[in-house]
């Protein structure tokens, strides 16, 4: 296995905080586009459907903001925990290369990429 080092770890420490931080900002300056559409308001039909639909897309990106979120906390618990780089399938290394593209990632990529398989319809 190839550990990552102790500046590898602080860099993607730092990035996965960074990335936290960034999230949270998301999450709470969309918390007003993902309240439900008052449909007692008077504005024309075309404006409240573009309304709703708007609202279905923030929501959308709030579940995958918050997922993601998740994920980084996850992250840091294994960081903390000296599990961070490790595949959580296959127990391999991650690699340095893939955490610094997506710092909470918890699969290596040939266990992501089986992953992916499966979802697939055949």
């Amino acid at each position: 296995m190839d550990d990552l080092t102790p500046a590898e770890n602080e860099e993607l420490h730092a990035d996965l905080i960074a990335l936290a931080g960034e999230l949270r900002t998301l999450l709470d300056s969309s918390k007003a586009g993902a309240r439900p559409v008052d449909l007692n308001e008077p504005i024309g039909r075309i404006s409240r459907m573009d309304a709703i639909a708007q609202q279905s897309m923030t929501q959308a990106n709030r579940r995958s903001a918050q997922l993601r979120l998740q994920q980084v906390e996850a992250a840091l618990l294994r960081l903390s925990g000296g599990e961070y780089g490790s595949c959580q399938a296959c127990g391999e290394d991650v690699g340095f290369a893939r955490l610094k593209v997506r710092p909470e990632a918890p699969l290596c990529i040939a266990c992501q990429s089986r992953r992916e398989g499966r979802r697939q319809p055949a």
